[in-house]
């Protein structure tokens, strides 16, 4: 066994979403068989831990090599285009903006359920509610512990359902109106960012404010995104805010990995029926008429708000609900990892290099 052979028999593993085999792809970053050991080590282009595509993709690689008689060493690693004294957050694999085009549709319980869901998953993850005007973050996640600062002044955020947090609500009394201008607004963000000790992050979510103001510049302009989530209810005044963030994030040439559609349905606990609160599908239909991936529909269900009231996400209990967010976190990693590959892919492609590379 060589590293050809290597490379050869992984030719048979598929990307389910970008639709050719991970060798043809460039997804394959390395290969090193130590024959003393008996080891095959490959390195693979994959940037979305715990995704269930990324990880499907690892597990067709081991059962190509299972007959070998080798023990498959994987890791995985999409190299950065960004120079380490320029990256602003460089321990972090991937930043997920929550967005929204209106108040009220649920972006902050959205944000708060995809963080815990992907820790839940396994993965190593932060929660940064950038919603200067109205942070309720902590409240929803029941956070009982402040930062803390270090002698160099620097930020450890505390943590939370495993997930660390960071919010202006820890800066600011519960009751004090926060009055904050542009400047004021870049200022803070890029402090809070910078000064955070984040660490070693799979997945950093940013809770934005409602709306295309200065925030969301803040972030498209400084933070180096993965993609942006849009939230959206079914009623078409929703859709038509959702339209706008959708614009600005093209218009800084954001990847948007999909629209999740919230309050979509509230089933009667005493008739068992369904009743569609703010009319149905709206969310679906704004995905498929824009190309966008459909994340997922979230019912109108009381025990959401309970859930943000009382500090337990309910991507963390059982039931219908709980499953529909675990369906939206499961889909959005998995386009956060398309958004990675696809550019591994395509910096390889345009650098010229050959598979067996």
């Amino acid at each position: 066994m060589n590293d050809e052979a290597v490379r050869e028999r992984l030719r048979s593993v598929s990307d389910p979403d970008l639709g050719d085999d991970i060798v043809s792809l460039g997804l394959v970053n390395a290969v090193d068989v130590d024959e003393d050991a008996g080891i095959v080590r490959i390195s693979l282009a994959l940037g979305a831990p715990y995704s269930p595509s990324e990880t499907e993709i690892a597990s067709d690689v081991r059962e190509a090599l299972a007959d070998t008689g080798y023990e498959i060493d994987l890791t995985a690693r999409i190299p950065s285009e960004v120079d380490p004294d320029e990256d602003v957050l460089p321990g972090v694999e991937n930043v997920i903006a929550v967005a929204s085009g209106k108040g009220g549709v649920g972006k902050s319980t959205v944000a708060v359920n995809l963080a815990a869901g992907l820790s839940e998953l396994g993965a190593r993850v932060g929660l940064f509610d950038a919603d200067v005007y109205g942070p309720n973050v902590p409240r929803m996640v029941g956070a009982d512990e402040a930062p803390q600062a270090t002698g160099e002044e620097t930020i450890i955020p505390p943590e939370k359902y495993g997930v660390k947090l960071m919010s202006m609500a820890f800066l600011v009394g519960e009751d004090d109106p926060v009055i904050w201008r542009g400047p004021m607004v870049h200022q803070l963000l890029t402090q809070l960012v910078e000064d955070v000790e984040w660490g070693d992050l799979d997945y950093l979510v940013l809770d934005l404010p409602p709306g295309t103001g200065d925030t969301q510049l803040t972030v498209l302009q400084t933070l180096p995104l993965t993609g942006a989530v849009i939230v959206t209810t079914p009623q078409d005044v929703a859709v038509d805010d959702a339209r706008k963030g959708l614009e600005m994030f093209g218009k800084h040439d954001t990847n948007v990995l999909g629209i999740v559609e919230n309050m979509a349905s509230f089933r009667c606990p005493d008739c068992g029926s369904t009743h569609d609160i703010f009319g149905a599908g709206g969310g679906e239909a704004f995905a498929a008429e824009n190309d966008l991936p459909f994340l997922g529909s979230i019912p109108l269900d009381p025990s959401v708000r309970d859930g943000g009231d009382g500090g337990e996400p309910i991507v963390l209990d059982d039931g219908e609900t709980a499953d529909a967010f675990r369906v939206m976190t499961e889909s959005a990693a998995d386009m956060a990892g398309v958004v990675r590959r696809r550019e591994a892919s395509r910096r390889n492609a345009s650098a010229g290099r050959s598979p067996r590379e």
